[in-house]
């Protein structure tokens, strides 16, 4: 596996759908990335040479964006940002309920977890 910005991308896939691996590259940035670097769109990671996966993390650099680590603090400290001002989304994020106007009372399973039956249950 190459190793860029701290991570393993997969080798066995197309350059492209290999960087959208790293936290904060979606499949438009990373085909920007393939073409700043002169990478070809249909090479596969194992066929990149040392100083191909050079050209990369620099144009991962250069980009104004930020990725991975840097990326994941800056949204924690949004959110914590916005508990600890005792907002409505900061609330929403301490309950663990979605935070932006979805409804609740059918779905939202992924931020509610598992469904826990209140009562009898099956009887």
């Amino acid at each position: 596996m190459a190793r860029i910005v701290g991570v393993d991308i997969p080798r066995n896939k197309k350059v492209p759908y290999s960087l959208c691996y790293i936290h904060g590259i979606g499949l438009t940035t990373a085909k920007q990335i393939c073409l700043i670097a002169k990478i070809d769109f249909e090479s596969r990671v194992q066929d990149l040479s040392e100083k191909q996966v050079v050209a990369i993390r620099n144009a991962i650099s250069n980009l104004t964006s930020k990725v991975e680590g840097e990326l994941r603090s800056e949204v924690a400290m949004n959110i914590k940002r916005l508990k600890d001002a005792g907002s409505y989304k900061g609330l929403r994020h301490r309950r663990g309920l979605p935070a932006n106007g979805q409804r609740t009372k059918t779905n939202a399973r992924t931020r509610k977890g598992k469904k826990r039956t209140i009562g009898l249950g099956k009887a």
